[in-house]
């Protein structure tokens, strides 16, 4: 059975890929760039996410371009809603790709992440696995991510600090500094 995954970045493969080869299921990567910001952490994903798989044979599809303005303009005035667009976006990005190569399945590391939304990725998932035509495959991958992120850090990949948006870098990022600030106050 072939299985299209969705990868946000290479950390965030190693479980659901090595738990999903262990049932016997043959994983194939693909790495969705639309909303990652700036581009220079998009690459800084991917690099490291072809270094993974080139060390461990896993084959990723890379998605050509960056529509990062497609991806605003989306959001724009929805950015209280701004995962969901990304997560059906992401999902309906990957199931069509899965539908065209012919995969049994498709599935997303977005379940692995314990700061994602994972009732919403599920039940989004299936709905979009319904309408595109490939079964959506549900596993909860947040039992992994200990073993996750210690593989990552012995591998010495680049480990990401936010989801990917501009939203998320700026709640990250500023938020903290501002924080910061107030504290030294």
């Amino acid at each position: 059975m072939k299985l299209l995954l969705h990868i946000c970045c290479g950390p965030c493969a190693i479980y659901p890929v090595d738990c999903l080869q262990q049932k016997g299921l043959e994983v194939m990567g693909f790495f969705y760039r639309n909303n990652i910001h700036p581009f220079t952490e998009c690459m800084k994903r991917e690099d490291t996410l072809r270094a993974y798989a080139q060390q461990t044979g896993l084959r990723v599809i890379y998605q050509e371009g960056y529509d990062i303005e497609g991806f605003l303009q989306s959001v724009v005035f929805r950015e209280a809603h701004r995962c969901r667009f990304c997560y059906h976006d992401r999902l309906m990005t990957t199931a069509k790709l899965a539908r065209r190569g012919k995969f049994d399945y498709f599935s997303s590391t977005l379940l692995y992440s314990k700061f994602q939304n994972h009732d919403t990725i599920a039940e989004m998932g299936k709905a979009v696995g319904k309408s595109a035509g490939v079964p959506f495959y549900y596993e909860d991958f947040r039992t992994g991510w200990k073993t996750g992120v210690e593989t990552s850090k012995q591998l010495g990949m680049y480990r990401q600090s936010y989801c990917g948006c501009i939203y998320s870098e700026k709640q990250r990022f500023y938020t903290g500094a501002a924080k910061k600030r107030q504290d030294d106050s």
